[in-house]
């Protein structure tokens, strides 16, 4: 049985869909130079996300050449009283959305933040408070104002810290009497999958190896988060701050010893930002692997007493898939790497080649809070798929209800293993661009946005299925899932 006080909701990202990007004196994020390739350009598994310092100065340069989408999401600036509205008719208890740093501080340098971008996060916050939703707020959604990127080189630079901390002092003050539940960093372990989008940096200029590179960046915003969490447990007691990771749960290819092994390293990688974010230290076996595979990190001043007084309250993740490791040579992938390419042959596939695996979920739920005796929340789990927009205004997405049903069970599951969970925000309640390729073929929503990858259509809404089972599931508690 789920807690009576369980959080139903859903999740989205400023970047992916809030839109906007030119109104209210909002800067410029580097996920707004990411452009749209067709599945016809595509080279290969290319994903959009896969930005060189070369393509970025292209489009910089030629930006009316290229088609941006995150620039429209699905203009939510214009819309959130019609979402917000449409949630609390699906039931919602919270919802998690992010805020764009570039509208708070433009190019991130400025020293008092922009009075409309605050106005428009103050109008949101009390639109879901007159629906009694709860807001569960993202700092950052893989968001940097892209002068932070072009003049530091994003979050490689040690400078990073101070203007993260000035603006997430902001938020804060601001608003720590709307907002009990943040985030600060959204799966901060993605740096090591996508440098560009996770830390607004390009390795190929880094004096550093690649790896240095990240686990660089990856130290500067685990000190900004701590700085952050003290910062908040200190002025704003009643709230709880979090840590997020993109969980990976994987398994071992074989029984072999060494396929074992090379999972579990894969899994203390994993999960290695937990240890840190909720430990208040770098664990030992991480320290182990930075000497061993040419790793060097130049720490921040008093890094570990910073580390220790900036532990979080609760543990947060994405979860979409399980994964496969291998340690055979020609199979085995580096540890912590989000995307891995050996297929479970005990899985069925997405349309896109994720594994769907309801138990991995009841699976990483023990695991996690076995470890660390923390609450939990799932932040992120759905299933994206190609939604038809009938004549009369249905889409019918029972492939996705039978997806999020299995997981509902699951998470059911492990509460009852003893499992604390505090909430479920399901992927991109609201359709809004997919982050595999900034496109709006991929969709996860309850609710269906009429707009296609070139920002064609009328941006109307409409109820999807999934929308009214999902509202029968809320009222119930997680009883009707039929």
């Amino acid at each position: 049985m789920f807690p009576k006080e369980f959080l139903w909701g859903g999740a989205t990202a400023s970047a992916q869909y809030e839109g906007g990007f030119d109104e209210g004196g909002r800067g410029k994020s580097q996920l707004d130079f990411i452009d749209f390739i067709s599945v016809e350009k595509r080279i290969g598994n290319q994903c959009t996300d896969d930005v060189s310092w070369e393509r970025y100065k292209t489009i910089r340069e030629n930006e009316s050449e290229y088609n941006l989408p995150y620039r429209r999401g699905a203009d939510f600036y214009h819309h959130y009283k019609e979402d917000i509205k449409l949630m609390a008719e699906m039931g919602f208890k919270v919802f998690r959305m992010s805020i764009s740093w570039a509208r708070l501080y433009p190019t991130g340098e400025e020293e008092t933040p922009n009075p409309e971008g605050l106005k428009f996060y103050h109008d949101v916050f009390d639109e879901l408070h007159k629906y009694g939703i709860e807001p569960l707020v993202t700092m950052i959604h893989y968001e940097n104002p892209v002068h932070l990127t072009e003049k530091f080189n994003g979050w490689e630079s040690q400078k990073m810290i101070s203007y993260f901390v000035k603006y997430t002092k902001t938020l804060i003050d601001e608003y720590k009497d709307k907002v009990k539940y943040w985030i600060t960093f959204n799966e901060i372990n993605a740096t090591l999958c996508t440098p560009f989008v996770s830390s607004g940096m390009f390795v190929e200029k880094s004096q550093k190896n690649k790896l240095s590179c990240e686990y660089q960046a990856l130290h500067h915003q685990l000190i900004a988060s701590a700085l952050t969490v003290k910062y908040a447990h200190e002025t704003a007691p009643q709230c709880m701050i979090g840590a997020m990771i993109a969980r990976l749960e994987c398994y071992a290819e074989t029984c072999k010893p060494t396929d074992v092994l090379a999972n579990m390293i894969d899994d203390q990688i994993n999960l290695s930002f937990f240890d840190i974010m909720a430990r208040g230290s770098y664990p030992k076996f991480l320290l182990n692997y930075f000497r061993d595979n040419d790793i060097i990190i130049d720490f921040v001043d008093n890094y570990e007493q910073i580390l220790k007084e900036g532990t979080v309250d609760y543990l947060a993740f994405s979860y979409y898939m399980s994964y496969v490791v291998s340690a055979e040579p020609g199979k085995a992938e580096a540890p912590g790497n989000l995307v891995k390419s050996l297929v479970n042959p005990y899985l069925k596939q997405t349309e896109w080649g994720w594994g769907i695996d309801p138990i991995g979920l009841r699976i990483t739920l023990n695991r996690i809070y076995d470890k660390y005796q923390l609450p939990l929340f799932i932040v992120e789990n759905g299933l994206g798929a190609k939604d038809v927009l009938e004549e009369d205004g249905s889409v019918h997405d029972a492939y996705r209800i039978d997806y999020l049903r299995e997981h509902i069970k699951a998470m059911d599951k492990a509460i009852d293993d003893g499992v604390e969970l505090l909430g479920y925000t399901s992927w991109g309640c609201v359709d809004l661009c997919s982050a595999s390729f900034a496109d709006m073929t991929k969709r996860y929503g309850y609710i269906y946005v009429d707009a296609d990858d070139y920002g064609n259509g009328t941006y109307n809404r409409y109820k999807k299925d999934s929308y009214y089972w999902y509202k029968k599931v809320i009222e119930s508690n997680g009883k009707d899932l039929d």
